[in-house]
């Protein structure tokens, strides 16, 4: 038997292996696709004899080596067809591209987390035997499981595989295997067939495992199903009681989750929002979904030269820009539904108090020295410059970065001192900086180096991936003593007499901010921030890579120095970088999509958290793509999600008149259950790890397998037959709606807005939607004979033309953006009345959409501020084309349209007031009345045509004034009667007094 193959082609291992088990001889010999004169022009290709060649590499090996397949209801072709459709294409495109898009990137860390989920339970892929499977899977992985870089890159959450790998490689026959081989795993690899790399068309669809329904349902699982079915709602654990503060429960799982605090002098971009607070965010929302009693706190981190620095560019106090800044992050994280119990700020006396106290028990605990350091001091500054500000070119060997900064190198990652860079220079005037002495205070961390390297090796388990890499990146070699202490005036006071002109380092005082902020949210932080007998604490904490280093190593050093039983965390779930296009986010150079900037996109809140979530860089960077924003929202969120729950609901309203329909499940039903359970167990599992995308990637299997069912059961053609197929249209419509509820579930940590709708159209409660973490499944949400409300659609779709127009808006720098804005603003021409109009109406609309979904004036408000100022921009056009249009002053005829404008917006706001007393629904349409009341006084004031303006004051402007201002009295009187709400008829009043001050002044010039 002889292989033709292609060198470096790792299909071929899948031959040799086999063949070596079998003990068969075979004979390899070097091939191109043209050599292949017969079939598809594939490699490897096994020739038996003049009759028989394979061109498939697993029927291949199924013939050498046929005894493997042992496996029942045939897994192992099962898992070899997924190998060959799925894995192998996947690998291939990964291993053979220039530039791997981070689409592809996800698809295949998916795919590796599903096999090393089948490894996590069985020695071997499909049980405790080999077989054909394990040699299919082993050869097309073996490039990922011996390159260190690929390594590192995907298999670093796959400790089964690599486990499952190494033991198979030790085997005699497999080794002479890759020796007879013969190929790198360097690279470049061949490919398979004359066709090249394979394309996909989406890589990131939801279809998560080897297709969940090809590997059977077991009996169990099935059976299971059906009790989680008929008692799962009974088995939820009583719902956790609401406290006024959140503190720790006895007997209930306590969770205090923090997001990296965000500093404070510029505005959060994309990259940012996804790194820490969305993350954090999306647990919490779980971990309430969970019924865990949780803490989540955040805050701005306020301290620190970079405030000084912004708060001299702006020409105000640091105070002031910390005060600025602070409500532009909370106005920013309340459009992207953030859900802090509490988000705080750094710059409190909480802060100052518990800083300083922990200080000086460092310090009498004997882990504090004084040493005399040099610090760059600019002279044209007149400034201590901290270690971000000092730039130059990164001094590691083979970098040469020009931009690096004096605490990180960005090129290359790797920690810099800002004395050690080449042609240092201040970043804020260009000067190159000199070294300066000063005594300063340090933490001794090689004194605390062996508690904290024992404390890091247990809790590291607990880590994701980015942070255990971190982590072993510092513990390399031997800590040094740190500063923390410095030469500035805005931070915490050091509470020494001999450092009365120094603060501490912001390293050194900003994580202790999440022990401030919980105090200034619970007034009791040592509750949950110290160990207690009575209760357990889990510390989740959420940041991006490069927050690491303070929260593995330079604040446990300081937990563990100061021994009064704080917490140390136990789960760290930090990210890689997202990337912009096809550069980088950069907070100092403005580059990337801003948490402003996503607000004025008008692109709701849920898709931009859905989307973010789904590019989450959980294992590698990931790239945001206006492009894929919009297939993401169209194909997912619209298409599989939302047409979905929509379709359910539409068909139990419409034939059932909203009422689900009791149903008389099936066995198949039963298996749909146990597949839809399988993907709530990892969706739990993921979501426990901190692997949100893959949780997300979950859900959206619940939904396509809900699609599956609809189109397969087809209930529009069994309701219209006879009684026995109206009973199994009636049971799916019921299937479909149960499915729609648990979505309403899932969805609601990633899309809170959407699944708040799909619970109303429900008619269900938080309370009655939760998953029971200890036994996840679907359980019956919906009771026999509940009554849904009225269907609506969840999402929209975007449009390309708009997303192209709003990639090119957002490209290159804020600066260079500016610029153009200012430019085009000063060429262009004012908006005439139709384009305001339109602008009006879209605005309009907007506001109405906010105003379905949330009831927050913070977010509403702002939306119609802007509807506002474009109405009156509105008026004033329309005046001025009316004014053009006659060519003479307003009069008679502007006179009467607003006469009824006013009329009209009277009745609006009489209509609004009588149905609701919430003044923040009804206040912007009294703003409006009274605008046109002003403007028709205005008008009122303006002579006619024809007339001299002394007549028209002292017969029409007079007359209408009095008469104006009786009726208004008279109105006032009413509503003082009514109510004693100064609120409602205040506004009224100071109409009345606006009229009589109008009178006052024509009665004057008379």
């Amino acid at each position: 038997m002889k292989i033709y193959t292609n060198d470096n082609n790792t299909a071929t291992l899948k031959l040799l292996i086999a063949a070596n088990l079998a003990g068969k001889k075979i004979e390899l010999k070097k091939a191109t696709f043209e050599d292949v004169s017969a079939g598809p022009k594939a490699l490897p290709l096994l020739e038996v004899d003049d009759q028989l060649s394979f061109f498939s590499s697993n029927a291949a090996a199924q013939y050498l080596f046929p005894v493997l397949d042992l496996s029942q209801n045939g897994q192992c072709q099962q898992m070899q067809e997924w190998e060959a459709t799925r894995l192998q294409p996947t690998t291939a495109a990964v291993l053979m591209s220039k530039s791997v898009a981070s689409d592809l990137k996800q698809a295949l860390n998916s795919l590796l987390l599903m096999v090393d989920g089948l490894l996590k339970t069985h020695k071997y892929i499909i049980g405790d035997k080999l077989s054909a499977a394990d040699i299919s899977i082993w050869s097309t992985l073996y490039p990922l499981c011996h390159n260190k870089d690929y390594q590192k890159q995907y298999l670093a959450e796959c400790p089964n595989i690599m486990r499952w790998a190494d033991e198979l490689g030790s085997a005699k026959a497999i080794q002479e295997a890759v020796q007879q081989w013969g190929g790198s795993v360097e690279g470049p690899f061949a490919p398979t067939s004359a066709l090249g790399i394979p394309q996909f068309t989406n890589m990131v669809s939801p279809v998560g495992t080897p297709e969940s329904q090809e590997i059977s349902i077991t009996a169990e699982e099935i059976e299971a199903a059906k009790e989680n079915w008929i008692n799962g709602v009974k088995n939820l654990q009583e719902p956790l009681k609401k406290q006024d503060v959140i503190l720790p429960v006895k007997g209930r799982r306590n969770v205090l989750i923090t997001s990296a605090l965000p500093y404070v002098n510029n505005v959060p971009h994309l990259g940012n929002i996804i790194g820490c607070v969305l993350s954090a965010d999306i647990f919490a929302r779980y971990c309430r979904l969970c019924d865990y009693n949780t803490l989540f706190i955040c805050g701005t981190d306020e301290y620190g030269t970079a405030t000084e620095t912004k708060a001299l560019e702006e020409g105000v106090t640091p105070r002031e820009i910390c005060d600025k800044y602070h409500t532009i992050h909370e106005a920013v994280y309340r459009w992207f539904d953030i859900g802090f119990d509490y988000f705080g700020r750094t710059s409190t006396p909480e802060q100052t108090e518990i800083a300083q106290k922990m200080f000086l028990k460092l310090m009498d605990n004997g882990f504090i020295s004084k040493q005399s350091v040099d610090q760059q001091f600019c002279e044209r500054c007149q400034r201590f410059l901290a270690d971000r500000f000092v730039e130059g070119t990164c001094p590691h060997a083979g970098c040469g970065y020009e931009d690096a900064r004096g605490d990180q190198c960005d090129a290359c990652g790797r920690l810099v001192n800002a004395a050690d860079l080449v042609r240092a220079r201040c970043k804020l005037c260009a000067a190159p900086p000199a070294l300066r002495a000063s005594e300063q205070m340090f933490l001794e961390l090689g004194q605390l180096e062996p508690a904290l390297r024992a404390w890091a090796a247990g809790a590291a388990g607990g880590w994701s991936g980015p942070a255990r890499a971190v982590s072993r990146g510092w513990l390399r070699e031997p800590l040094r003593a740190r500063a923390v202490t410095r030469d500035l005036r805005w931070g915490v006071p050091v509470p020494l007499p001999a450092c009365r002109d120094k603060v501490f380092y912001v390293w050194f005082d900003a994580p202790i901010g999440y022990l401030s902020i919980t105090q200034c949210a619970t007034g009791q932080y040592e509750k949950w921030w110290k160990k207690d007998k009575d209760y357990d604490v889990k510390l989740y904490q959420f940041m991006a890579k490069d927050n690491v280093p303070f929260h593995v190593v330079m604040f446990p050093a300081t937990v563990i120095g100061v021994n009064e039983g704080h917490l140390l965390v136990d789960h760290v779930f930090a990210t890689e970088y997202l990337n912009y296009e096809d550069g980088k986010f950069s907070k100092s150079r403005g580059v990337g999509v801003f948490g402003t900037d996503a607000q004025e996109t008008g692109i709701p809140s849920d898709v931009w958290r859905f989307y973010l979530t789904s590019i989450r860089p959980e294992t590698s960077d990931s790239s945001f793509s206006w492009a894929e924003l919009g297939t993401r929202n169209n194909s997912e969120l619209l298409n599989n999600l939302g047409n979905f729950c929509h379709r359910s609901l539409s068909f139990c309203a419409n034939t059932f008149k909203g009422v689900v329909p009791d149903a008389e499940l099936t066995a198949a039903d039963y298996e749909l259950f146990a597949l839809v359970n399988r993907e709530v167990a990892g969706f739990v599992q993921h979501m426990e790890k901190g692997r949100l995308r893959e949780a997300l990637r979950c859900v959206l299997s619940v939904s396509r397998l809900g699609n599956q069912h609809m189109q397969s059961s087809q209930p529009w053609v069994l309701l219209r037959g006879d009684e026995q197929d109206k009973a199994r249209g009636a049971a799916a419509v019921c299937v479909c709606c149960q499915l729609a509820a648990l979505l309403a579930a899932l969805l609601a940590p990633f899309v809170p807005r959407a699944a708040a709708r799909l619970r109303d159209q429900l008619r269900l409660t938080p309370d009655q939607l939760r998953i029971n973490p200890e036994n996840p499944s679907l359980i019956q949400y919906l009771p026999p004979g509940h009554v849904i409300g009225k269907p609506e659609p969840l999402f929209a779709k975007l449009e390309p033309e708009m997303l192209e127009k709003l990639k090119a808006k957002y490209a290159g720098t804020q600066s260079e953006r500016a610029k153009k804005q200012n430019g085009a603003a000063k060429g262009a021409a004012p908006a005439g009345a139709a384009e305001l109009e339109a602008a009006v109406a879209a605005q309009a609309d907007k506001v109405r959409q906010i105003k379905s979904s949330t009831k927050d004036k913070a977010v509403v408000q702002p939306e119609v501020d802007k509807l506002l100022a474009l109405k009156k921009q509105l008026a004033a056009a329309q005046a001025q084309e009316s004014r053009g249009a006659q060519g003479a002053p307003t009069g008679v005829n502007d006179v009467a349209n607003l006469e009824k404008a006013i009329a009209e917006q009277g009745e609006k706001v009489r209509k609004l007031k009588a149905s609701t007393k919430d003044k923040s629904v009804w206040q912007p349409e009294v703003n409006i009345l009274l605008a046109l009341k002003k403007q028709l006084a205005d008008a009122q004031a303006q002579p006619e045509a024809g007339q001299s303006p002394t007549s028209v004051a002292s017969v029409a402007s007079v007359a209408s004034l009095e008469k104006a201002i009786a009726e208004q009295g008279e109105k006032v009187r009413q509503l003082k009667a009514s109510t004693k709400d100064k609120s409602v008829w205040q506004p009224e009043v100071n109409v009345l007094l606006d009229l009589k001050k109008q009178l006052a002044a024509l009665q004057v010039k008379q």
